[in-house]
């Protein structure tokens, strides 16, 4: 189940997708503990590196248990975004370095023109990857969609211009720019990239179970899974997938002790990384994920959100796994 991007040895093809405010170091954490192969930081700026934004030099950094670990940047420019990759080569301990060029939001995309508007200009794009290939020495990655809308799909073009400029992998989510999150992935667009280059290939969207990964993986041929929202309030889904890739059978599902004792485990993961205030924010969102499709689970969303303190949050959440699950 090895693979490899350029010198640096993958376990397994589980990748978690980065998303922005989710995929920091309580949440990475987590999902290695449960098997996932490579974790891919939230995406930061290059121009917030260049600026040496405190927060964002932060974010840089990673945790020992946390290899392999890919560190994601976006800009729109290329000079700045060659000093933000020379930085992560430096000062970051990260194993890879991933340029973002496909995140579809109006703040990356349009007022950076990073991110999914990058697509429109094939040789920026080669521009890019070529000029921060040759500034590092970490391995270099880029994420894509398949197009910045329907009638300008060009993901053959980019991953081909990608590898042809000294990148060792490319992610490729299967929606356009213009479809954000919604619809459906493009499997087919996914597999032509992965027939039309010889660098690994890394599939994504609509991967949330065994069947819609095994998908993935068989009609793409790709050699790696990359899994978003689907890992939401369910870090477990790496270990059910990497039991079943093992030993073709399904695991059953995490107890709601398991559950319980997991929120509990991020809640003191985002409490040391963040501090007390904004681990309570966050937590806001996961617990709503966590408890998402269980009975009565609602209203104790809500009434978790109303607490000030987390221990008030533990009362009523172990009280309800108690007595509803």
């Amino acid at each position: 189940m090895e693979w490899k991007i350029k010198d640096i040895t993958i376990p397994n093809p589980l990748v978690l997708a980065p998303m922005a405010g989710i995929t920091n170091e309580a949440f990475r954490r987590i999902c290695k503990s449960m098997g996932c192969g490579l974790v891919v930081a939230e995406m930061v700026s290059d121009k917030a590196i260049g600026f040496q934004n405190e927060r964002t030099l932060k974010m840089t950094q990673v945790h020992e248990e946390e290899h392999p670990i890919s560190m994601q940047i976006f800009g729109g420019d290329v000079e700045s975004l060659v000093a933000a990759a020379k930085y992560i080569d430096q000062y970051s301990n990260a194993d890879i370095i991933d340029i973002n060029m496909g995140c579809p939001v109006n703040k990356v995309a349009k007022k950076s023109h990073a991110g999914a508007s990058l697509l429109q200009h094939p040789e920026l794009v080669s521009e890019m990857v070529s000029a921060v290939v040759a500034n590092v020495s970490k391995p270099v990655t880029v994420k894509i969609r398949i197009g910045w809308d329907f009638d300008s799909i060009n993901a053959v073009e980019i991953a081909q211009r990608i590898e042809k400029a000294g990148a060792s992998a490319i992610t490729v989510h299967g929606r356009t720019r213009s479809q954000f999150y919604s619809g459906k992935a493009d499997l087919d667009w996914i597999k032509k990239v992965k027939e039309a280059v010889s660098i690994p290939v890394i599939g994504n969207g609509d991967i949330v179970d065994i069947p819609s990964a095994k998908r993935m993986l068989d009609y793409t041929g790709v050699d790696a899974i990359a899994i978003g929202r689907g890992a939401l309030g369910n870090p477990f889904i790496f270990r059910e997938l990497l039991h079943y890739f093992k030993n073709g059978t399904y695991i059953d599902k995490p107890s709601s002790q398991e559950v319980f004792k997991t929120i509990i485990l991020h809640h003191e993961m985002l409490k040391d990384l963040k501090g007390e205030k904004l681990a309570l924010l966050e937590m806001r969102g996961h617990i709503a994920w966590y408890l998402k499709g269980m009975p009565s689970s609602s209203k104790i969303k809500d009434l978790c959100n109303k607490q000030k303190c987390f221990s008030d949050v533990l009362t009523i959440l172990e009280e309800y796994f108690k007595n509803f699950c």
